[in-house]
C-alpha cells in the first residue's frame, strides 16, 4: 500500500481531488495560492471544480483504467465529498497517497459505522439503533420512542433519505418510503442551537481547531452560518475537544468537520462528520488569515498548519437556487464578499454561492 505517512510535497506537486464540485473549486483556488496544480476525478464534465484546475478526468468512478492514469497524475489524492465509492478509494491507495484515507471515509459513508465509532471513543450522540426490517424498526421506535428520525445508513445528504416518526407515523408506510433496509433510527433531540467545528489534523500530528459556528437550515440545507457561535466559553471548549479528539481517533490527515447539537441542559451531541472542508466553514475564507481550504492543502501536503484566529466576526449565507439571482445586488453592497460556483443551471435547493459578510470582531463572551 501505499505510505500514508510519506514526506512532505512541495509547490509544484499535483493534488488529486475526488469530486467536482464547489468545495473541489475553493480547494483547487487554495492550492493556486500555495503553487500547487490540481487534478479533478469526476463523472461530469465543465464542473465547478474542473473550471479552475490544472486538468480533469471525466470517467465513471469505478474505471480502473481511469483511476491507473489519474493515480499516474498525481501525488497525492483528496476528497471532495463522501459519496465517491470507497472501493475506488481503496484502489488509489494502493498506488498514490490518499489523505483521508479509505478506512475515514468508510467511517464517514455509514452512519451506522461512525456512530459506533463515536460513542467507541467515548463522544456522546443521539440514541439510535440499526433498522432492516419492519419489526426492528418496531422494536426501535419502542425503545428510542418517538418523535424519532428514520435516516438511511448511507448516501443521504441535505435532508435526503430522512422520514421523520411521530405520533401519527404509520411504520409500515414509513419502512416502505425509506426503501433501505441499512437504515438508522434516530433519537429526536430538543437541542438549543446546531453547531459545528472544523479541525485540521496533519501529517506529523499537529491538530488545530476553527471556533464553534451557529448552522441553521431552511429545508433541511444549511443557509446560514455565524461565526462564532453563541454558546458559552465552556461548551465552545467541550465542542472543540470533542472534534479534535474525533480527527484524532479516526486518523484523519486533513479536515474534519464535526456537526453537534448543543441541548438546552448544556450537553454537547456529535450528529455527524464529515472528512472534508464543510459549508459550514466557507467564512473562513474571508475571516481568517487562513481558511480551511488552506488548511486542508497544508495537512495533506504534509506543511506546518496555519492559524486558525480571525480577525473579524462573520455570517455565510448561502445562495441556494433563484437566491443566486440577487448577485448585482451583492455586489453593491459594501463590505459583502461575494463567492459564485459557476455552476450553469440553476435548480431549486441547488447551492449556487455564498455571501459573508464581516463585523468588528468581538470576545467570546
Amino acid at each position: 500500500m501505499a505510505d500514508d505517512t510519506a514526506q512532505r510535497l512541495d509547490p509544484g506537486s499535483t493534488i488529486g481531488i475526488l469530486g467536482d464540485g464547489q468545495l473541489g473549486r475553493m480547494i483547487a483556488l487554495a492550492a493556486a495560492r500555495l503553487g500547487y496544480r490540481c487534478h479533478t476525478f469526476a463523472d461530469r464534465p465543465d464542473s465547478p471544480a474542473a473550471q479552475v484546475c490544472a486538468a480533469s478526468t471525466v470517467a465513471d468512478y469505478g474505471d480502473q483504467r481511469a483511476l491507473d492514469s489519474f493515480a499516474d497524475a498525481v501525488d497525492v489524492v483528496t476528497l471532495e465529498f463522501e459519496n465517491v465509492p470507497e472501493a475506488s478509494v481503496r484502489y488509489l491507495a494502493e498506488r498514490v497517497p490518499v489523505r483521508p484515507g479509505p478506512e475515514v471515509l468508510a467511517i464517514a459513508q455509514d452512519r451506522l459505522l461512525e456512530k459506533n465509532f463515536l460513542n467507541g471513543v467515548g463522544i456522546l450522540t443521539a440514541p439510535y439503533a440499526h433498522v432492516t426490517d419492519l419489526p426492528s424498526l418496531e422494536k426501535a421506535v419502542d425503545a428510542i420512542g418517538r418523535p424519532c428520525v428514520l435516516k438511511t445508513a448511507q448516501f443521504g445528504y441535505d435532508g435526503k433519505g430522512q422520514i421523520l416518526i411521530d405520533g401519527d407515523s404509520s411504520l409500515a408506510q414509513v419502512f416502505r418510503q425509506i426503501n433501505s433496509k441499512h437504515t438508522v433510527l434516530e433519537g429526536w433531540i430538543d437541542y438549543a442551537l446546531e453547531i459545528s467545528v472544523i479541525v485540521a489534523h496533519g501529517l506529523t500530528g499537529e491538530t488545530v481547531s476553527y471556533i464553534p459556528v451557529e448552522n441553521r437550515h431552511v429545508n433541511h440545507i444549511l443557509d446560514t452560518t455565524i461565526a462564532p457561535a453563541g454558546v458559552s466559553p465552556g461548551i465552545a471548549a467541550k465542542a472543540g475537544e470533542i472534534a479534535r479528539h474525533a480527527a484524532e481517533q479516526m486518523g484523519v490527515v486533513g479536515l474534519l468537520a464535526v456537526e453537534m447539537f448543543v441541548t438546552w441542559d448544556g450537553d454537547v451531541l456529535v450528529n455527524e462528520v464529515a472528512p472534508r472542508p464543510h459549508n459550514s466553514g466557507h467564512w473562513t475564507i474571508d475571516a481568517c488569515a487562513i481558511s480551511q481550504f488552506q488548511q486542508l492543502i497544508r495537512a495533506i501536503c504534509g506543511l506546518p498548519l496555519g492559524s486558525t484566529e480571525r480577525h473579524s466576526d462573520a455570517v455565510m449565507k448561502n445562495l441556494i437556487g433563484a437566491e443566486v439571482e440577487t448577485w448585482r445586488d451583492v455586489l453593491g453592497e459594501p463590505g459583502a464578499r461575494l463567492h459564485l460556483y459557476g455552476k450553469s443551471e440553476i435548480r431549486e435547493g441547488r447551492k449556487m454561492g455564498h455571501i459573508t459578510r464581516l463585523t468588528e470582531r468581538k470576545d467570546e463572551t
